[in-house]
């Protein structure tokens, strides 16, 4: 009996981790306005996505010490279906701002978008899913 509820449980837990939502993984941001890029891991974080910057390169591509390492940069994106997630927040390092924020997956690329003063300021970024 023991034996057939641990296969259950085995069973419930490795279909739960097959299952993940294509959004998660890690990608590559664009350069932002000093030229630098990161690496973003997208995870879940509750009922939503949250976003870590796990790496940090310069402008010639060199893997660089940032304070910025381990810090949350998404958060709160939900699922809305079709591979669009909104209700979220988006922190930009370079300009120190947070922007209401959504993303839209599309294969192997996450458009990501966010907005500040009631969408009239908005910046957007095409990110790639690191392989």
């Amino acid at each position: 009996m023991r034996t057939a509820i641990y296969g259950v449980a085995l069973a419930l837990w490795a279909g739960a981790a097959w299952a993940g939502d294509p959004v998660e993984g890690v990608w590559k941001t664009l350069p932002d306005d000093n030229g630098n890029y990161g690496y973003v891991e997208i995870k879940p974080c509750g009922p939503a996505f949250c976003g870590t910057l796990i790496r940090s390169f310069d402008g010639t591509g060199a893997a660089g010490p940032t304070t910025n390492i381990g810090k949350q940069i998404v958060w709160d994106m939900v699922a809305q279906g079709g591979g669009y997630y909104g209700d979220g927040k988006i922190w930009a390092p370079d300009r120190d701002k947070t922007y209401s924020s959504t993303m839209q997956l599309s294969g192997d690329g996450l458009s990501v978008s966010g907005c500040i003063l009631a969408g009239l300021l908005c910046r957007a970024q095409a990110w790639s899913r690191v392989k």
